[in-house]
Parts: structure tokens; sequence; C-alpha cells
């Protein structure tokens, strides 16, 4: 009787393989085209800015590159790949690869009422954070009634 190592599917491993099985019915997305692996995006709208949070792990900031332009954000980049340990006498074998890898690339149309001007990008603990102001025109303002 021989043994046999059973290793179930993780849902990160899961979500990649349905990933890949749509990218080749979805080759008029740019993102899914070019990207070795998608970063998550938390997006908020305030009143007067949009907050948008990319996980980036590992990423350098200098290797992330942040255009606007004709009303489309632009965030692409690429993490390199983690050999394991330090020590050349003992790498180890790798035995899961769950973190992605290689290029991203993430786009959003933004509307027109952004400040392209004043948009400003940090990056805080492996999390890049883009403050995008609305246009001082497009807040909402409140109109007294006179009697």
């Amino acid at each position: 009787m021989a043994l046999v190592r059973y290793e179930p599917w993780g849902i990160g491993q899961l979500q990649n393989e349905i990933n890949r099985l749509f990218r080749s019915f979805g080759d008029w997305d740019s993102s899914g085209a070019t990207a070795g692996w998608v970063p998550p995006v938390d997006i908020y709208e305030h009143d007067d800015r949009f907050e948008l949070y990319m996980d980036l792990p590992g990423v350098e900031p200098s290797a992330v590159d942040v255009t606007l332009e004709d009303g489309v954000l632009t965030v692409s980049g690429e993490r390199t790949h983690f050999t394991g340990p330090r020590d050349s006498n003992d790498r180890g074998e790798l035995r899961r690869n769950e973190r992605g890898e290689g290029r991203f690339y993430r786009r959003f149309v933004l509307p027109d009422t952004v400040d392209a001007d004043r948009v400003k990008a940090t990056n805080r603990q492996g999390v890049l954070e883009l403050t995008i102001p609305k246009q001082a025109k497009a807040l909402p303002r409140r109109i007294k009634v006179a009697a």
C-alpha cells in the first residue's frame, strides 16, 4: 500500500484557476492580458474625494507606476519572485506558492468631477493609498432660500 500526499485546493488557487479560465475569454480586458497577478483594491467615495487602497505587499514603491490620462487612472508595476531564505547553503524546497508575482496592471475610469492636478499617492505598509480630490465646482453646496 502506497501513501499518496493529499493537497486540496485552497481558495486562492481556485480563484487563480477561475481567473485564468475567464482570461482566455476576455482578451479585450487589458488588465487580464498583461497581468501576472491582480492586486485587490478598495475604493471609497467621500463628498470631496475618492480614496483607493491597493494591496501591494512586497512591491517596492519605485516599482509602481501611477498615471492619470483622459480620465483613466492606471496603476502598474512588478513584484519580483521571492527566492526563499537567504542562506545559500540551504535554500529549501518550495512546497506551496500562493503569492502572485510578476507584472500587475489595473485601470479605473474616473468621473469628470476629479481634480487630476491634486492626486496624491503614498505607500504605507505595503498598501498603495491614492487620494483623488473632486473639483470644487463638482462639490455639493447649500443654497440659502431668501424670504
